[in-house]
């Protein structure tokens, strides 16, 4: 049973130091639950029978040219360092070169035990399996950067957590799966060899204008700036921003306990083991910064003489959030109708969001009815929005076409999180109707269609989701 894969594998080709050989572990019965045509043709993955492709994807057998490895890093969760993780429940299968030239990787997650699982089973249920596959693809849809969803494969074995469920595998596809947590490891392990060897590499995989150490860093910062200004522009909660989170690339990774808002709080968390609030809305851009710093410490410990770098390091970091500003504004500026900068524009926005903060305001549908003259209704005490509506009008006199700029800016449709349990609920039950449903119309998030308008309707109160979870 064969399946044409393009593979061109580099990450494979570096010392054993940075992974484990691992096949993933085979599965009872691995039937297709989804395949992802568009990506599928993009990456050169040739379309097959169902059969090969839920053998393939469910781990069951290895296609040619793969080299299946799992991948070693260590990683900050919640601010304590664990000194080792890895890929625990998922196998790198290779490397492939797209269409459009970018290099990316293909990787089961659920396949198996792997010498890092931490005594876990390597396993994956039904439920994260789809949420992940139907989150990231409404990411991409919006344009976010994102790892992608390939495949998911039920596998007709039960996993065991609070009870027994259904398991599944998922074909995730990133530009590469290199973390911050990455670096970290071989650098508490004071290896400059790796260092430099890793460094080198993420240079020559994703930055290749970037010069050495810094220039890495300066290049993982600005990426990092434009995804969080990104999330913070849909509403999205990472709910887990831990290092081995955090993604080189620049890319959204690791969709946990991740959710969109519904009523607009900056200290909205969702995660049920954020108990803190260390990964609140409001808090994604610190805690970005935070994991920068953690990659510059990591990265300068490859030089004769670290000290010599920390003044250039610490420049960079300090830079971020100043940038992150920067960044979010011009999103926020541009979902208020505002293309051009003015004094006041900052104050504008942030008193919105007061606003919607006091009046438990619907964030995706707020921004949105702003094109339509509609915002008023989404407000508990209108009367407060109608005061902010005139500022806002004068304002928009300066602008072209205000609205045009809204639509581009402001979705229609988000993956709100009473959808996404109510069709986990259903997929279990064995209908995937409203999977589908959803994917279909997360792939137009910016078009008002009438079949889906119930899509853009809040949680009732019996339907709010309070918590969202890992899923391990």
């Amino acid at each position: 049973m064969t399946l044409n894969i393009p593979f061109e594998n580099t990450y494979a080709q570096l010392a054993p130091d940075f992974y484990t050989r691992q096949d993933p572990t085979p599965v009872k019965a691995p039937r297709l639950l989804a395949f992802n045509d568009g990506l599928g043709e993009l990456l050169g993955v040739q379309r097959a029978e169902d059969a090969v492709l839920a053998e393939i994807f469910g781990g069951n057998a290895i296609p040619d040219g793969a080299a299946p490895l799992a991948q070693l890093y260590a990683g900050h969760q919640f601010g304590n360092y664990n000194p080792q993780l890895g890929d625990g429940r998922a196998v790198l299968l290779g490397e492939v070169v797209g269409s459009d030239g970018i290099r990316r990787d293909i990787q089961l997650k659920g396949s198996g035990p792997t010498p890092y699982s931490r005594n876990g089973d390597g396993r994956a249920w039904l439920g994260p399996v789809l949420r992940e596959y139907v989150v990231s693809e409404a990411m991409h849809a919006l344009g976010i950067p994102t790892t992608r969803a390939l495949a998911a494969v039920a596998t007709g074995e039960t996993v065991w957590r609070e009870g027994g469920l259904p398991g599944a595998v998922l074909t995730r596809v990133a530009k590469s799966h290199l973390r911050v947590g990455t670096f970290q490891i071989f650098a508490a392990r004071g290896d400059a060899k790796a260092l430099k060897t890793l460094t080198e590499y993420a240079i020559a995989r994703h930055y290749p204008q970037a010069n050495g150490p810094m220039g890495l860093l300066r290049a993982v910062r600005d990426a990092q700036v434009e995804l969080i200004a990104a999330w913070m522009s849909v509403g999205f909660i990472h709910g887990v921003m831990n290092t081995d989170n955090s993604s080189i690339a620049g890319e959204t990774i690791d969709y946990g306990p991740c959710a969109f808002m519904d009523v607009f709080h900056p200290n909205r968390v969702f995660s049920s083991i954020d108990r803190m609030g260390r990964y609140a809305y409001s808090n994604q851009p610190q805690i970005a910064v935070w994991n920068l710093a953690q990659l510059a410490t990591a990265l300068i410990q490859q030089f004769d003489d670290p000290e010599a770098v920390v003044e250039e390091a610490t420049e960079i970091v300090h830079a971020m959030p100043e940038m992150i500003e920067a960044a979010w504004l011009r999103r926020f500026r541009a979902k208020i109708g505002i293309t051009g900068a003015q004094e006041g524009d900052m104050e504008l926005i942030t008193d919105l969001l007061g606003l919607m903060a006091d009046g438990q305001a619907d964030f995706t549908n707020t921004f949105r009815a702003l094109t339509t003259g509609g915002a008023r209704d989404q407000f508990l005490a209108p009367e407060q929005f109608e005061a902010w509506q005139q500022r806002w009008t004068q304002r928009l006199a300066d602008e072209d076409s205000p609205q045009d700029t809204m639509a581009r800016a402001n979705p229609v449709l988000i993956p709100r999180n009473h959808r996404i349990e109510q069709m986990i609920a259903a997929a279990v039950a064995g209908d995937f109707a409203p999977f589908e449903r959803m994917m279909r119309a997360l792939a137009t998030p910016f078009a008002d269609e009438a079949e889906f308008a119930d899509l853009r309707h809040p949680p009732a109160e019996d339907e709010v989701v309070k918590a969202t979870f890992c899923g391990t």
